[in-house]
């Protein structure tokens, strides 16, 4: 079993609230489910409203497959919406369970 695990800090331009973040990321979070099988939820920077951070899992038979999930994922959440700025993204492929 591989499991690969990212996780991605953005930006939130012009959001005001927490009820603004919360739809913002949900909207995302639920994309990114849906589109690539992966979990993903905040996992960080909870009372910010400007900040989210974010992580993605996924589990796989390889490394490879873990691999590219994990990057198909990332890339669409890098390319995603005007008002989310990526500031950082990490990832890392666990193996051997």
């Amino acid at each position: 079993m591989v499991i690969g695990i990212g996780t991605v800090r953005l930006r939130l331009h012009g959001n005001r609230s927490l009820k603004g973040k919360r739809r913002v990321i949900a909207s995302l979070c639920s994309r990114v489910r849906g589109r690539f099988n992966v979990a993903i939820a905040e996992v960080a920077d909870n009372d910010s409203w400007q900040v989210a951070t974010l992580g993605v899992a996924c589990v796989a038979n390889d490394a490879k497959h873990a691999d590219e999930a994990l990057a198909k994922a990332l890339a669409y959440v890098e390319s995603g919406r005007e008002d989310v700025e990526v500031l950082s993204i990490e990832s890392e492929i666990v193996a051997g369970f």
